[in-house]
């Protein structure tokens, strides 16, 4: 145990909270101070939305302690509304504003942490001054007096804050309109895993404009960059955050590339009385090292434990980063861990994409409902390099299963033999995990041969051709433009007919296509398999395309 004797803490609610909790377990002797500069030193700050719905009706259930309680289990000095202004690095102290009476006070400190959290990000568009943000319980407080006066709202953001705000605005009976700069919602994800979120929120009333900006706020009104005028009796902000360095810059205090606070593996800054936790934080990347950003509140909390253990002569080390993360956007969930196909794409690393549409538990128990999952493998060792699922059931425990796979160095294939529990309420006896590892080992042995959507144009200006082995009645609800149909229990009569063709089979979801592959190419007809199926194919911004032609050429056609 180390010789300090006060330690301040800048910031309470998960960071800042963990470590004075954890020094005072640690040691009875030191004298812990927590400087918040809200009237809340430790509230849920991820539940705040679903206290816009009154899902979370009772607004006290958000406050997880308070001054007094903190003191009286924990003996902590805690002081709301107190704003620290200053690091003097040099003498160890810090110039504190108490934003009640607006008296400066100067504080000692042995050992300080530093958890100042992330700010909001508003765009500097002309009346941004008349949007909210929803950070803290003050936050809340504005937004729910808003919300009782309001009747239309336009929330600026599609990831996860932007997501959980336009559900709870809307069952809060508000007319919801969503804008997303980018052409999909919730970036962790890859497109055809987005698309069935905003069907969802399209499902239960929420407009949703995709590719567009708000560009000008007004009493009542929101403009888009196109020009149109939406009704916006409130606007939200959900655009995402950035690290509040502020403090640490301005004492001198590294910053990352990333903009967050630059820490070594105990949390510590460059100045070795300094530790800083939480969202204003760099973290290192899983996969590749590299410094990124990961403001989830469960690694704000272990970083806020490591800190206190450094602090009181306990070295752990901090673990990297694989931002494992989940939303709930009304009936389904939609979850991921480690990098996407866009950010393995960018970094120029080779991958192999799996799709898979099992059901949540077995088939024939009452309730069954399919779920898509999507895995990124490594081909040459089959490291597991992200993952993503969306559903509305068994979303939550396979991204956690896949996650702590990750952190353990399975491999894809090692998925095979992990032993989950099983009882038909919950699960298969061959659980969507284990298929995932048949799967893999199939494709990584080189036994079964697959493509992904995206190949799909490229193949067919090759010559390949497009089968549809799914049955009649399937093929005739809807197909991937130019396949041919030929069922699977019929495709060995058909072999001959066949025959002079390379061919690129799909199903709904894989399963059957992986049969009729396996059996046109043990007849000497080369044929691949299109990952994940029509299932998959159907939410890509390719069938998008199609579905765009389809309805031009129908208007033409009537037109003429």
């Amino acid at each position: 145990m180390t010789d300090t004797k006060t330690v301040v803490i800048v910031g309470g609610v998960a960071g800042g909270a963990s470590a004075a909790a954890r020094l005072r377990r640690l040691s009875e002797s030191m004298e812990i101070i927590v400087l918040e500069r809200s009237g809340y030193v430790s509230f849920a700050n991820c539940g705040l939305p679903y206290h816009l719905s009154a899902t979370i009706a009772d607004r006290g259930d958000l406050l997880l302690q308070t001054p007094e309680s903190l003191r009286e289990r924990f003996r902590l000095d805690v002081r709301v509304r107190n704003e620290v202004t200053a690091i003097n690095r040099n003498e160890r102290t810090l110039v504190v504003r108490d934003l009640a009476t607006g008296v400066d006070y100067e504080l000692h400190y042995d050992a300080l942490v530093l958890s100042p959290g992330a700010a909001p990000i508003v765009p500097p568009i002309p009346g941004a001054e008349r949007g909210l943000v929803l950070r803290d319980i003050e936050d809340l407080d504005r937004m729910v007096s808003e919300v009782r006066k309001a009747q239309s709202v336009v929330v600026v953001g599609g990831g996860f804050i932007g997501l959980e705000a336009a559900e709870n605005l809307k069952e809060a009976g508000l007319d919801v309109t969503l804008v997303e700069l980018g052409d999909q919602l919730l970036a962790p994800l890859d497109p055809e895993m987005a698309k069935p979120l905003e069907r969802e929120l399209r499902r239960h009333g929420v407009a949703v404009e995709l590719g567009h900006s708000v560009a000008e706020i007004e009493v009542g009104t929101a403009t888009l960059d196109d020009g149109r005028v939406i009704a916006a009796d409130l606007v939200v902000f959900a655009i995402g955050v950035r690290p509040d360095g502020r403090l640490a810059a301005d004492a001198g205090l590294r910053l990352g590339p990333t903009g967050g606070i630059a820490v070594d593996d105990e949390q510590r800054t460059e100045d070795p009385a300094i530790w800083a936790v939480g969202d204003a934080v760099e973290k290192i990347d899983m996969l590749d090292g590299n410094a990124t950003l990961t403001p989830l509140a469960n690694i704000a909390n272990r970083q806020g434990r490591r800190a206190a253990d450094s602090i009181a002569g306990i070295p752990r080390k901090v673990l990297a980063s694989q931002g494992t993360a989940i939303v709930k956007v009304f009936g389904k969930s939609a979850a991921a861990t480690g990098w996407n196909e866009k950010r393995l794409l960018a970094a120029g690393r080779d991958f192999l994409a799996i799709h898979t549409h099992p059901n949540d538990h077995a088939a024939y128990y009452p309730g069954a409902q399919t779920f898509a999952i999507k895995l990124l493998v490594d081909p040459a060792d089959g490291a597991i390099l992200g993952a993503q699922a969306v559903g509305a059931e068994g979303v939550d425990k396979r991204i956690d299963v896949i996650a702590t796979a990750m952190r353990a160095g399975l491999t894809a294939t090692d998925l095979i033999d992990l032993e989950l529990a099983y009882a038909p309420p919950f699960g298969s006896a061959k659980d969507p995990i284990n298929q995932l590892g048949y799967i893999a080992e199939n494709r990584l042995s080189g036994l079964s041969d697959s493509a992904d959507w995206s190949e799909i144009e490229q193949l067919q200006k090759d010559g390949w051709k497009l089968l549809d082995v799914r049955t009649q009645e399937e093929f005739v609800e809807g197909s991937i433009p130019g396949a041919l149909n030929a069922p699977l229990d019929e495709i060995r009569a058909e072999i001959e007919d066949l025959r002079g063709y390379d061919y690129l089979v799909y199903c709904a979801v894989g399963q059957r296509a992986h049969v009729a592959t396996q059996l046109l190419n043990a007849h000497g007809v080369k044929a691949k398999n299109l990952d994940g199926g029509w299932t998959t194919w159907r939410n890509t911004p390719a069938a998008q395309t199609a579905s765009r032609a389809a309805r031009d050429a129908l208007v033409g056609a009537t037109s003429s």
